[in-house]
């Protein structure tokens, strides 16, 4: 145990230069760059780029549709009218995507949405599918223009050293690490007239550290938590997502992780921490839930302290695993408790997911539970709409520990029980493009 704690104390030794893990930055406001950006072949709005459906992504012009993305069915109308930017717009019957080259951070994303002869009903993600705007509806004549938050990163650690990145991070989930921010429009009938992204300091920020369960899944049919809880918060907390499929605390601490999320936490930010998948399956000496496990825990809340961060533990969601009475087996060994006992010991917030996700999983039942994941012999990883229902749970502990950032929870908030959740036969989401049929934790 102790020849493995010091090894990974070597590598960030060697990795971050010293002092880097030590001192809390100061929260600092600026007013920021701002991108405008108007869609359609009308009248173009002073100081906006204009948009066609030709307008496709090159670095040489930094923006434009994806052309990983059906752009290719875009299309594009002008109704006249007085306002350059209402009056024109693009459109698809089809999912697409938007993409601007920017420096890492925190940005505000302001559309403006609908259609002078038309209703319109879109949803937007962001970067690997976080959902930011759900079923913006305009009838035929309105219009309106929506706001929330973005962070985007790159692997570079301020003061030296960067995130070791996996192998799909490098290829199909390149997009959380790239450089520019990308936007997917989808729904019913997508339709954007206007797009504006400015860059933020003041933010408060929740990352998100975590495995598969909690990362941004870059294809359906799977999702996360992580990726629907950008959904619930008012355009004042940007969530930054720092989890990735096949993590442990060790190995997130020993790719810089951690280090790369302290490295941009602000006083006051927080840290949101949910391992315990991966983890039960490392062997060896020394190896266990209340061994290095909670150790390493109770360092992870140690340094975002010390940093001014204000960290949250939240307990691994149980696997889709019932016993012949319709009950839900626990399999994850003492790593669950593990979690409880360090928030405890460390007085620490607690989000107990183990527990509300056993009483989510029975109230659907043994069969009808499949419905919460992304394949019906997948028994951990969850599809958009079990990811919803997780997302909720985390909102519902953010609000019953009474953390300050509950007052940013958008304003129709409705309280959420797991042992009555939202009918799936109510559910109706778009799909993304991208999809895949790989399986990993």
């Amino acid at each position: 145990m102790i020849v493995k704690m010091l090894s990974i104390l070597v590598f960030l030794a060697l990795t971050f230069p010293p002092g880097l893990l030590a001192q809390p930055r100061a929260r600092t406001v600026s007013k920021g760059v701002v991108y405008k950006f108007d869609f359609g072949p009308g009248k173009i709005e002073p100081g906006y780029k204009q948009i066609m459906p030709e307008t496709v992504y090159t670095p040489e012009a930094g923006y434009g549709f994806h052309d990983d993305s059906l752009h290719a069915f875009v299309s594009a109308a002008d109704r006249g009218g007085q306002s350059a930017l209402n009056s024109d717009f693009c459109t698809s019957n089809s999912p697409f995507f938007f993409s601007i080259d920017l420096p890492e951070g925190n940005y505000r994303v302001s559309v403006t949405l609908g259609d002078a002869d038309r209703a319109t009903t879109t949803t937007v993600k962001a970067e690997l599918r976080r959902l930011m705007l759900e079923k913006a509806q305009t009838p035929a004549g309105e219009f309106v223009t929506r706001t929330f938050l973005v962070n985007t990163r790159t692997p570079t650690i301020a003061g030296g050293g960067e995130v070791v990145l996996k192998d799909r991070e490098k290829s199909y989930e390149s997009w959380a690490w790239d450089g520019r921010l990308t936007l997917e429009f989808s729904d019913a009938r997508p339709t954007i007239c206007a797009l504006e992204i400015a860059k933020i300091d003041n933010s408060k920020t929740i990352f998100l550290l975590g495995n598969s369960t909690v990362c941004d899944q870059p294809r359906e049919p799977y999702s996360s938590w992580g990726q629907m809880l950008t959904r619930f918060f008012k355009p004042e907390v940007v969530i930054a997502n720092h989890g990735e499929s096949g993590e442990t605390l060790k190995s997130a601490w020993a790719r810089g992780r951690l280090v790369k999320i302290l490295s941009l936490m602000q006083p006051e930010d927080y840290l949101f921490i949910q391992f315990g998948h991966n983890d039960m399956k490392e062997r060896g000496e020394g190896i266990g839930a209340f061994t290095s496990f909670k150790s390493t825990l109770k360092h992870f809340v140690a340094e975002t302290r010390k940093h001014g961060g204000v960290p949250v533990l939240i307990t691994p969601m149980q696997r889709r695993n019932f016993d012949e009475t319709g009950k839900i087996v626990n399999s994850h060994g003492d790593y669950p408790e593990a979690v409880r006992q360090t928030a405890k010991e460390e007085n620490v917030p607690l989000i107990d997911l183990h527990a509300m996700s056993k009483v989510l999983y029975e109230a659907f039942g043994p069969e009808a539970s499949v419905s919460l994941f992304s394949l019906p012999e997948d028994r951990t990883h969850h599809n958009n709409f079990g990811s919803y229902q997780l997302a909720k749970c985390i909102v519902e502990g953010i609000r019953a520990n009474k953390l300050d950032i509950a007052k940013f929870i958008i304003a129709d908030w409705h309280p959420f029980d797991p042992a009555h959740p939202d009918p799936l036969d109510a559910w109706d989401f778009p799909a993304s493009p991208r999809k895949t049929l790989l399986q990993s934790e």
